[in-house]
């Protein structure tokens, strides 16, 4: 099922994140954790893209056992950061093949050699190059696009981020898919703007538990989110107690996603990362509102 069907649906939903696994060792355990998640039957997966792409061949795989062993759709992460045309032409077929229908077309994340290589010879510098080049390919892919709340790290404002992200939507992304946020306000916030800029397809809202203190740096560095001082007060009295801090870390997170449905955003991803656990709390504190 493709993912545009089910937002649209407009009934309140959860889906989850999950990641492939780093080794061919430790596949077997991930996929378990994984599977897992997938036993909640969520509105779908999304599964992300190998680390540095080394990995990448994972995300195939434990996608295509969640769609067809467990019967809940799946979002395979695509990156394009320093990939050939006939790279990515690969793994477009590959997911043809293993009857993938979403796809989350993304950059990918520069390493230090990438981010001060000459980025000229690139086939692919942005998503929207992925995105481009996914529409092209004839493939009948829903494409998602992540967008970033509080202003993606390398744009100069956000006005020119939105600006990047009209461009991106207007290639062929089907719906968005938020970096994680703490403040609901500036979901809310960011949304009112891309809508009064022209991108008028659907957001879902990224949540992150954060269910440790040291994830709380963690988030920082990779999306430079904003931490309210609520926030803040929650991981100084129980960061030190990793019991207590799981579930204040579930409570906000609950709270949060709460707070959305009661606004209008009836599809909410978590960012349960490989932590059946989480995602199994957080959907139990939901049950009444999600049925």
């Amino acid at each position: 099922m493709k993912i545009i069907s089910i937002i649209k649906d407009n009934k309140p939903s959860l889906s989850f994140e999950v990641f492939p696994p780093k080794t061919d060792t430790a596949f077997a355990s991930i996929q378990a954790a994984t599977e897992e998640i997938a036993e909640l039957h969520p509105a779908f997966v999304s599964v992300i893209y190998g680390a540095g792409g080394g990995t990448g061949r994972y995300t195939l795989d434990i996608a295509k056992n969640i769609k067809e062993e467990h019967g809940v759709p799946t979002l395979a992460h695509l990156t394009c950061v320093s990939s050939t045309k006939e790279m990515v032409h690969s793994k477009i077929e590959a997911m043809k093949a293993a009857g993938i229908e979403n796809v989350m077309a993304l950059r990918g994340d520069l390493t230090p050699e990438l981010a001060q290589s000459d980025r000229s010879t690139w086939h692919y510098r942005n998503a929207i190059d992925l995105v481009r080049e996914l529409k092209e390919s004839g493939a009948d892919f829903c494409i998602g696009g992540a967008c970033y709340p509080e202003i993606h790290p390398e744009s100069h404002n956000q006005q020119q981020d939105i600006a990047y992200l009209k461009e991106k939507v207007d290639a062929g992304c089907d719906f968005l898919t938020t970096q994680m946020f703490f403040d609901n306000n500036l979901f809310f916030n960011f949304l009112y703007k891309i809508r009064e800029a022209g991108i008028t397809v659907p957001v879902v809202p990224g949540i992150m538990p954060i269910t440790n203190a040291n994830q709380v740096a963690r988030a920082i560095q990779l999306s430079g989110s904003f931490m309210p001082q609520r926030f803040k007060s929650l991981v100084d009295k129980f960061g030190d107690n990793p019991k207590a801090m799981e579930q204040a870390g579930i409570a906000y997170a609950t709270d949060q996603i709460i707070d959305l449905y009661a606004n209008g955003i009836a599809n909410v991803h978590v960012y349960s990362m490989n932590k059946p656990a989480v995602a199994r709390k957080i959907q139990a504190n939901l049950s009444e509102i999600i049925r």
